[in-house]
């Protein structure tokens, strides 16, 4: 899930979304885009409303990323790790696609099974006094309940198609979906049980320390000023209470090619 190459996850995103790359140089691509995606990412709902209130197509616009911090003389917008218009592609992402149905493409001539995996990447949050995210990507057989991590690093050596090659046929499952997603919540649960938790005990003691302050800072002040220390303790705790959130980023079901 995660993303190591921006310039390889944007052109593969706008691809994927029938957009034409016009351009693809080191760290920068100019896009295409299709009234979908216009519509989707450049926030021009006016303009759009009045050519098809004119009976008019439209003109989508093209689009230049630099991801290339250098690229200091080209004319573009720079995306980045953090910077909105990634935020907002991912968000696109997470809305709408956030669960697919593929096939492996297979080129043979005799009867090939294809065995359905449930696909989950999962995010775990850890939120205290310091925030950390961790993704996994977990893959689980519904035939046989052979389960793998790391499964998008072993899809995308892959190629995939929405409709099922010729002479490939699908298994039926034989685990139900609710339950497979079960098995791998608790392989996620029980991984976060594991795990070492200081860092939430550091984050109740900076808590209790911020508590301690504030308490002495407001210590025989008059009564109208509880209700604001109350709203300060309030805000504390909420910022250094450790928390753990789990998440389905996107997934699906995928089907493979025995192994």
């Amino acid at each position: 899930m995660a993303i190591h190459n921006l310039t390889t996850f944007l052109a593969d995103y706008f691809t994927a979304h029938h957009c034409e790359i016009l351009s693809s140089q080191e760290g920068m691509l100019t896009i295409q885009l299709t009234e979908e995606m216009d519509r989707a990412l450049m926030n021009r709902p006016f303009y759009w409303h009045y050519v098809k209130k004119m009976g008019r197509d439209g003109d989508p616009m093209q689009l230049t990323l630099i991801t290339n911090q250098n690229h200091q003389e080209q004319k573009g917008e720079r995306i980045h790790f953090g910077s909105p218009r990634l935020q907002q592609i991912l968000t696109h992402l997470r809305e709408n696609e956030r669960f697919t149905r593929l096939f492996q493409v297979v080129q043979t001539e005799t009867n090939t099974p294809l065995h359905p995996w449930l696909l989950a990447n999962i995010k775990i949050s850890y939120i205290g006094k310091q925030n950390k995210d961790e993704l996994f990507s977990i893959g689980l057989n519904l035939v046989n309940g052979l389960m793998k991590t790391g499964m998008m690093d072993m899809l995308k050596r892959q190629q995939f198609h929405m409709q099922i090659s010729d002479y490939c046929y699908t298994i039926a499952p034989l685990i139900k979906l609710k339950s497979g997603y079960k098995r791998i919540e608790s392989v996620i649960n029980q991984y976060i049980h594991d795990q070492n938790h200081a860092w939430a005990e550091e984050s109740l003691q900076e808590q209790r320390q911020e508590v301690d302050l504030l308490t002495h800072f407001y210590q025989g002040d008059r009564d109208h000023e509880v209700e604001q220390m109350e709203k300060e303790l309030q805000a504390i705790k909420e910022r250094y209470q450790p928390k753990i959130h789990v998440s389905v980023v996107n997934g699906g079901l995928v089907y493979l090619e025995a192994t």
